[in-house]
Formats: C-alpha cells, structure tokens, sequence
C-alpha cells in the first residue's frame, strides 16, 4: 500500500494533537480538489480532537477554499509560512516579505539576456499576483489558483511603494529551473533568502525566517502549547522539507523527489491514490 522505507518498520507511536498537511501534490492532486476519502480521514482525525491545519506555497486567497473545506480550527499558512492569517477574524500573525533592495537584485538578474526569455515572473504583494505580462505559464497558474494576475509591465514600479510576500519564476524547463536554484543558492546566504522550489518548474523565493517548518512550529508551540513529537506533517515537495524535519512523525508522499523521501519517517501513496487518508488511518485513526 506504500513505498518501502527503512524508517517505517521502526517508527514509534506519538502522541498526535497536530496535524499539518501541504496542499498541491499532498491533498489536492490533478483534480485540483478533495478527494472524498480524504475528506473523511481529516474530519476523523478532527473528531478525535486533532488539529488540522495546512501550510502552502499557495497565495492566502488561493489556499483558503481548502482551509474551509477541511474546517480548520487555526490559521491559514500561506507562501511557504510568509502570510499567517486567521480566517476567522482576518487576523494576520505573521507577513515577512522580501527586502525591496534583494528583490530589486533578483528583478536584474531575472532580466538578463539569458533568462529573461524563459522565466515568468510573479511578484506576489498584498495577497495580489503582479507579473510583467501575460504569459502561457502564468495563464496556467491563474486558472489552476484561482486568481487574476495583474500584468503591469515593469515590476519595478511596483517596488518603489511595497515589498513582495513572495517571488516566483516559473519554467517548463526544469533544468533550467535547476541551474536558477543553484546560481541564486550560490549568490545568497540562508540568513539573506529563503530559496526552494515547490514544483520541478517553480523557484521561489521569500524572506529568510521563512519556511514551513518554522510556520508548523508557530502552530504548535505558540498557539496550541505543544512540542514537536505531538505534530504529524505531510507533504510531497522541497519547499516541505523543513515541516518534516520538524514533526514528530513526517510523512513524504509516494511520488515525492527521492531527497524529501530521505528524510521522511513513513512513504505514504500518492495524492492519486489518497495518500494522505491512508497515512492518517495508520497514525491517527487506528
């Protein structure tokens, strides 16, 4: 029923009052949407009195139909733990967003000759999505998150009055994506940007404090007064890796990239295949 892993002969038993679950790839797959079988399993982990909540890469309005579908009791996760905002109130914990001057440095390296063709740029401020044109790539996005781009043309206008939550630049190309990442890695440090992908053809990049593990540790200890073993995560890409590393139980999906697999207690299946219900029937519900 799941991929093999020498970490899931051996896991030991937690006592779960946390669970955090990553959106694309993880809950929603090629429909876009829940699967019933997942639905189910959350609302039964809920049942027994365990907290739900979802940390994304997503926009917040992107993310926030699947934060009411399951019913979550916390607040919403947004841009890779960026945006912290509780829907209940409109309540925002957290915003670190990207200094202006870095990401006027990323704005001129993004435009040089050999990348300015490839990549589409998405500068994300104020829960909007800014991009300098229309793009085949952006298009796709925009209709799979559910929001409306604002093409403005040169992003640097937009700069002069915000800083931006998040920046992506999207590439069918996914060793040129590759090479991006590592370029950018080379040229900052961890404590001046926080860079990922989500997706094999998404680099992203936000503020340095920024990623999921330090957003599922907000969750735990200062809003609910737990530690790290009473926390379950589960999610399939790069941009999940420190939430995994964090929870007690971390939990990769069947098709994730074999480096967040290596880092994962237990292999649930795919999304396809309703990974997360059989994960949360094995831990949680059994």
């Amino acid at each position: 029923m799941y991929m093999a892993s020498p970490k899931n002969q051996a896991l030991p038993t937690q006592d779960i009052k946390l669970l955090v679950l990553d959106i694309d790839g993880t809950i929603a797959g090629k429909s876009n949407s829940l699967s019933k079988p997942v639905k189910q399993a959350i609302a039964a982990a809920q049942a027994k009195g365990i907290h739900v909540a979802i940390a994304t890469g997503r926009m917040y309005r992107s993310a926030l139909r699947f934060h009411q579908e399951i019913r979550s009791n916390l607040p919403l996760a947004a841009y890779q733990g960026a945006w912290i905002q509780d829907p209940t109130n409109q309540k925002i914990h957290y915003h670190l967003p990207v200094a202006r001057e870095i990401a006027y440095q990323l704005l001129d390296y993004f435009e040089q000759p050999q990348w300015r063709s490839l990549l589409s740029i998405h500068f994300y401020i104020n829960d909007q999505l800014y991009v300098r044109e229309l793009t085949r790539e952006t298009k796709i996005y925009a209709q799979r998150s559910g929001i409306i781009p604002i093409a403005v043309g040169d992003l640097r206008k937009i700069l002069i009055e915000y800083e931006p939550t998040k920046i992506l630049a999207l590439c069918d190309d996914t060793e040129a994506i590759s090479q991006l990442l590592g370029n950018l890695r080379r040229q900052y440090t961890p404590a001046e940007l926080y860079l990922t992908t989500s997706v094999a053809t998404f680099f992203e990049a936000t503020n340095p404090a920024v990623n999921k593990g330090a957003a599922v540790r907000y969750f735990a200890e200062e809003l609910l007064g737990l530690q790290r073993n009473n926390v379950m995560a589960i999610g399939d890409n790069f941009n999940d890796v420190e939430m995994l590393e964090y929870a007690g139980i971390g939990v990769a999906m069947g098709d994730a990239p074999t480096e967040v697999k290596a880092i994962a207690q237990w292999i649930a299946p795919s999304v396809e295949k309703n990974g997360v219900a059989i994960a949360i029937q094995k831990f949680l519900l059994s």
